[in-house]
């Protein structure tokens, strides 16, 4: 908190900070000044009629009275990461949409609108990366014009959590109306760690994604549309671990997906039978993959993981990953009388 020579708590923020990321104090509702105080840090993603509006990394939008304030101030963009490859959330956006390219995309000014005939949020929604074009009413409106055609819910997906993600745009859209149905993190670490962690021995590797694989991948009747999405990216592997006794049996103990794209290693799907977890079945997947990337000349691992994903998260991190951003996916208020 800011604090005076005097020793005095001060908001030293004020409506021209919008859009920066800033910490302040408040009252508690109900508290008496100097007894209760909460404290939030995000950016400041609007200051209107008394009220400010801060989007945390999380992508949480908490509304705080001016009249509550006791200290505020400006605070860096984003802190510093401790480890990991350095990144840009431009790169990583770009990185990670180039791994589930949709079957149609068209863009909107630097928007990209990207469609599957559903299959994943990821290629059915809007990569906002930039100006639209329009006045941000006049863009939403084509957004879901768009999708409408198509039989699709709009989504847009949003960035939170580091330097130059969107919060205010996920303030606009909550401001819209628009729900945020998903919530998950693009996390980032070294390659060469992870292959090695283990041989991977007995790993299958292709570059398609065959019926056993199939089998395995939680998302069941896939269609071909899924199978382009899934097949889609600049270089990519599927892995698969035989069921115990019965080589290229319908179901594998294991399996995974890898998109190398320059230093870039993305995995997906790791996915592992439940009869057979905490064998060490995901890090074998993972680690044969790696070496493949590595001898493709990746350097550097990406992947995504939901919240509430506590095994994954514990997984990923003992790995050497780390989070970098949030990402949300926004959809649309519900249709009204006349049109979409």
């Amino acid at each position: 908190m800011e604090i005076s020579a005097g020793g005095r708590l001060e908001v030293r923020i004020t409506a021209a900070d919008v859009g920066k990321r800033v910490s302040v104090r408040r009252t508690t509702e109900g508290g008496v000044p100097g007894e209760k105080f909460t404290d939030t840090v995000g950016v400041l993603t609007s200051w209107d009629n008394g009220v400010l509006l801060i989007t945390r990394k999380s992508g949480e939008s908490v509304r705080i009275p001016e009249s509550s304030l006791v200290a505020g101030k400006v605070v860096p963009a984003a802190p510093a990461r401790r480890r990991g490859p350095a990144a840009s959330y431009e790169e990583l956006a770009r990185v990670a949409t180039r791994a589930w390219r949709p079957v149609e995309s068209e863009p909107l000014g630097e928007w990209e609108l990207r469609a599957s005939s559903g299959f994943t949020r990821r290629a059915n929604s809007v990569l906002p990366l930039g100006d639209p074009g329009l006045p941000l009413d006049g863009a939403l409106a084509a957004v879901r014009r768009w999708y409408g055609d198509r039989g699709l819910p709009a989504y847009v997906q949003t960035a939170t959590g580091g330097a130059g993600t969107q919060e205010p745009l996920c303030a606009e859209l909550e401001r819209r109306g628009w729900i945020r149905e998903v919530t998950a993190e693009l996390w980032i670490g070294a390659l060469a760690p992870i292959a090695d962690r283990d041989e991977g021995a007995g790993v299958l590797l292709s570059r398609e994604a065959d019926e056993a694989w199939l089998a395995r991948y939680r998302r069941k009747g896939v269609s071909e549309v899924a199978l382009r999405v899934l097949g889609s990216g600049p270089s990519v592997w599927f892995a698969t671990v035989p069921g115990e006794g019965a080589p290229g049996a319908d179901s594998p103990a294991a399996i995974g997906r890898c998109v190398v794209d320059g230093r870039w290693a993305g995995f997906a799907a790791v996915e592992v039978d439940p009869a057979v977890r905490r064998r060490g079945l995901a890090t074998t997947v993972m680690a044969a993959l790696a070496r493949r990337a590595l001898e493709e000349g990746a350097s550097a691992a990406w992947l995504q993981v939901e919240e509430e994903n506590a095994g994954a998260r514990a997984l990923y991190a003992g790995m050497g990953f780390g989070a970098h951003h949030a990402y949300h996916h926004y959809r649309e208020p519900a249709a009204v009388a006349g049109g979409r």
